[in-house]
């Protein structure tokens, strides 16, 4: 990797040391004698040592920890002056420092095509900034927004040619090993002993709903390395990986999420369609066995009752996310539709205009109404616009990589579906993985057409 220039890195040097000079009294502040908030400070050093030393090696450290990170980030948690801070933030500054710094330094491999939509979105999240009813969560919500633009452009500087496409993918496939050590240690101690029936796996995430979407992420993935001829596997490590695939797919249908379990039936699905039709039957015979879990059955017979509205009736969850989104949707006045209430808005807005409330502020479960209400119709069509760009650009990785290609637009058909009835952009880690593989899918659709546009000949000969 070519050395970025000293103005950079002095620059950078600059910068980490007022990031971490203005973190140290806010940190010994807010210590009081917890062991994790104690080791918070050195663990923040070495962020700091890596960021000079080496920001690509930095930022695969994160991503290789970062799914098993809110279990730490969530006890360093303290409020101070009505600002909540915290390692995480600390870690979310860094990663977005570290893709400004890259760019840069190597300002030729920006993703110029893929950023316009991008920065139309981020525009549009921005006005919403503008105009949010609570600033603070706002602000909040939007540098997590931003944190996943980083990533997204951090990965072109990971994949410098098309084999390494299978780096990124190893990284996040490791990064899954401490999630899923710590699932079975949490079913051992609670869902076994307490029954599965009422039991739902979270692992180290905050929500059973993050780990069953990162768990779908994980399983295509592995899919591409069992699959692709592009990753060479020892006999030994294609065995465990194997074995660990039925793994996940436990711990999957643990979770308890349906929306999760939709997407990775449709994405298995249209592979065996598209690659290996042999796989059908078995295919076919995966809902009849997973329905013979007591929790899975359950759920499933869940969808059957609670679909009207009466008076001390219970909803399901379905008919209550039908509820909440059509509450939503009435609430919009005309005026709003073009730019919405705000980031963060629909939220603040709930208890007012969703009477099953009952006082809390619930989040829309759906991000097309999400972007609607809080930025409007202009922040809807900069979403799709971006998605109709990826999706324009991961077909062309098929030239390269055919399989690949088809697991980057899988998992963008994954990320729309499981949007359609979950607070997705709101779920940090699962998002940073996402958008580090198609960030890295993409980079390896444009180097596959750079080195035409660069030999093509220009007009007047040469200089």
């Amino acid at each position: 990797m070519q050395s970025p220039p000293p103005a950079v890195l002095t620059g950078g040097a600059l910068l980490v040391a007022l990031a971490v000079g203005l973190a140290l009294p806010l940190y010994a502040q807010a210590m009081s004698g917890s062991a994790v908030r104690l080791l918070a400070l050195p663990a923040l050093l070495v962020l700091a040592i890596l960021f000079l030393y080496d920001r690509l090696v930095l930022l695969a450290l994160v991503l290789l920890l970062r799914a098993a990170g809110d279990l730490v980030f969530e006890t360093t948690r303290v409020e101070i002056g009505g600002l909540a801070i915290g390692f995480g933030g600390l870690v979310n500054a860094f990663v977005i420092l570290i893709a400004v710094l890259l760019v840069a330094a190597r300002p030729e491999r920006f993703p110029t095509r893929v950023a316009a939509p991008w920065a139309a979105f981020l525009i549009a999240a921005l006005i919403g900034v503008g105009m949010a009813p609570n600033l603070g969560d706002a602000v909040r919500s939007y540098l997590g927004l931003l944190s996943y633009f980083a990533v997204f452009v951090s990965a072109f500087y990971f994949v410098r040619g098309e084999g390494d496409f299978k780096v990124c993918v190893k990284l996040v496939l490791l990064s899954s090993l401490l999630p899923a050590a710590y699932g079975l240690g949490e079913l051992a101690l609670h869902g076994l002993a307490g029954g599965l029936q009422a039991f739902r796996l979270k692992s180290t995430f905050s929500h059973p709903n993050i780990f069953a979407f990162y768990l779908t992420l994980v399983l295509l993935l592995s899919l591409y390395a069992l699959k692709s001829p592009a990753i060479a596997l020892t006999p030994l490590r294609r065995t465990l990986l194997t074995a660990y695939v039925p793994l996940l797919l436990g711990l999957l249908l643990l979770t308890q999420t349906r929306s999760a379990w939709v997407a990775c039936f449709a994405i298995f699905a249209l592979y065996t369609l598209l690659f290996e039709r042999r796989y059908l039957v078995y295919l076919l015979l995966a809902p009849a066995l997973a329905l013979l879990v007591p929790g899975v059955r359950e759920r499933v017979l869940d969808l059957g009752s609670g679909n009207e509205v009466v008076q001390y009736a219970k909803l399901n969850s379905f008919a209550w996310r039908l509820q909440i989104w059509e509450y939503g949707l009435r609430w919009i006045r005309p005026e709003n539709l073009p730019l919405g209430y705000g980031l963060g808005a629909f939220k603040h807005f709930a208890p007012v205009f969703f009477p099953y409330s009952g006082g809390v502020n619930f989040g829309a479960h759906n991000i097309y109404v999400q972007i609607l209400f809080e930025l409007g119709a202009l922040g809807l069509a900069a979403f799709a616009w971006l998605f109709a760009r990826l999706f324009s650009m991961l077909r062309r990785m098929a030239v390269v990589d055919r399989l690949g290609a088809f697991v980057a637009i899988a998992l963008l058909i994954e990320y729309l579906i499981i949007s359609a009835s979950d607070n997705v952009l709101a779920y940090l880690a699962f998002n940073w993985y996402v958008w580090f593989v198609l960030g890295a899918a993409c980079a390896v659709a444009l180097s596959r057409t750079a080195p035409v546009a660069a030999a093509r000949p220009t007009q007047g000969g040469t200089t």
